[in-house]
């Protein structure tokens, strides 16, 4: 075309489409947000930026179409899928961070806020922010578990307890439809979604035998085979396809039954990820320098072993940056053997671990036992627990747990044997593991958490009761009177941000 024949007009027009074309906005970057039935893919290799540096989460396999998956499908009338709880930019969990910027993003439009369990209580009113609190200010879901509690096969279990309302902030332990007194009585606690990635550790079966308890570890129904107590907070489902079914019908209220198919196929997906800190602002790439942070370690070691003592002790990865490397600079040398000295502080400074049922009692070792942070988060690569069970460390219960005004309060008295350590009468605003057992001496034990990705996902403990990292370390110094130095806390938390 001659542009001089058509005129000025003509190729200032042309001179502008050329300019706008060398000048193209790059693609925009996708949403961290992953809305149920967007049909994203998802990548071999996801990174994500969180307040300390960068989470990675591996997909084993390579990528995979979400469009259609049941992990990703709305499958329940409330819009929601596996991933709104499950956000691959939080570790699979979800953070209190992300709740908040969901709120502020639709103003509870979106499903995240259903009102069954993403509001404090049904019965408030659902456009109120102050509605949904616990969820955006503490990163809490409603779980409402039925009372009496059942077995595996559906039978009522016959509590050695009774179990009262000291306080109802939300009015969903209390009434006609919910509470303990409710015509149908159900219990009403509040706790943070767990993280569904890195799970061959927490499936993994280290002993036949509960230590914790001195009893066999229960059967799958399904398989026949021992089931894994580091699933679930309450240990309610010891198997992926139970855990499943109990979030089907509770969080997606989906009201029919899972096809194995569907099952099978989100199985698939949960068992290929990994995901841990992979970079850290100031101490740069967390595999470097001879460490092995990051997932992929994790996507190729075996689980179960236990990190306790050689000849891969728990957090070991980081053993190398324990040698000062005079080529980096100030500010990534002093981080980097920071985190060296937080995983000695973790596996060697001892202290007295009393009054913790499940650590301290029933059979035991011994009440006060010494020993250290390793001696519960044992499992190489991981942290967690390689003795299936639940342990009690006082964060939902009193004397020990925090104040926690917007939380329920339950009275719970023993009929039977009082318990190990706190009496006849407990208050508590989570009874944990006994909403599943019926057993007062199982009162306030919770599942022990993974500690991969914590940078991504607060706030920690299943009440959410710590905000931070700093958080953490200070509820065990004071909870253990174990006498941490600034410094070691500094040490410890740089060493969790970085997992």
């Amino acid at each position: 075309m001659d542009l001089a024949r058509l005129g000025p007009l003509a190729i200032a027009a042309a001179g502008l489409a050329a300019l706008t074309g060398a000048l193209a906005a790059p693609a925009a970057k996708p949403s961290r947000w992953w809305a149920p039935g967007e049909g994203r893919v998802f990548p071999a290799q996801l990174d994500y930026e969180n307040e300390t540096g960068t989470l990675r989460t591996l997909l084993v396999g390579g990528p995979m179409k979400t469009r259609g998956h049941p992990f990703f499908a709305p499958i329940g009338p409330n819009g929601r899928a596996c991933v709104t709880c499950h956000q691959p930019a939080d570790s699979m969990s979800l953070s209190g961070e992300t709740a908040r910027e969901r709120w502020d993003a639709t103003g509870g439009r979106d499903p995240l806020f259903a009102a069954g369990d993403g509001s404090n209580c049904p019965t408030l009113p659902q456009a109120q922010r102050a509605s949904h609190s616990l969820l955006i200010d503490h990163g809490l879901i409603r779980i409402q578990r039925p009372w009496p509690p059942k077995d595996l096969q559906g039978k009522a279990i016959t509590p050695d307890f009774t179990i009262e309302t000291v306080r109802d902030p939300w009015g969903c332990n209390s009434g006609a439809q919910f509470g303990p007194t409710a015509a149908r009585p159900n219990i009403s606690v509040y706790r943070r979604p767990r993280p569904i990635s890195n799970l061959k550790y927490l499936l993994a079966v280290g002993f036949a035998y509960d230590p914790k308890q001195g009893m066999p570890l229960p059967l799958d129904p399904e398989s026949g085979r021992p089931m894994s107590g580091n699933l679930m907070a309450d240990g309610r489902a010891g198997t992926l396809n139970a855990q499943m079914r109990d979030a089907a019908s509770t969080h997606l209220e989906f009201l029919k039954n899972m096809s194995a198919r569907d099952m099978a196929r989100i199985v698939d997906f949960e068992s290929r990820l990994f995901s841990a800190q992979i970079a850290d602002r100031k101490g740069g790439a967390l595999d470097a320098g001879g460490a092995e942070g990051g997932p992929e370690k994790l996507a190729r070691s075996e689980p179960g072993n236990l990190g306790s003592q050689g000849p891969a002790p728990v957090w070991s990865e980081y053993a190398a940056w324990e040698k000062p490397d005079p080529s980096l600079s100030a500010e990534q040398r002093a981080f980097r053997q920071s985190v060296a000295r937080g995983a000695r502080i973790f596996r060697e400074k001892m202290f007295l671990i009393s009054d913790s049922a499940g650590i301290n009692s029933p059979i035991g070792f011994g009440n006060p036992v010494r020993n250290s942070c390793v001696f519960c988060h044992n499992m190489t690569q991981m942290g967690n627990d390689v003795a299936p069970g639940q342990v009690d460390l006082g964060t939902t219960t009193q004397p020990f747990a925090d104040p926690a005004p917007h939380l329920p309060l339950f009275r719970i008295t023993c009929t039977g044997a009082p318990h190990p350590h706190y009496g006849r009468v407990i208050y508590t605003s989570d009874p944990g593991y006994a909403l599943t057992t019926g057993r007062c001496a199982d009162v306030g034990k919770i599942t022990l958490q993974s500690m991969r990705g914590l940078a991504a996902r607060a706030p920690y403990f299943s009440n959410g009761s710590a905000k931070d990292l700093r958080g953490v370390v200070d509820y065990y110094d004071r909870r253990y009177r174990i006498g941490y130095t600034e410094q070691e806390k500094q040490d410890l938390v740089n060493l969790m941000s970085a997992l």
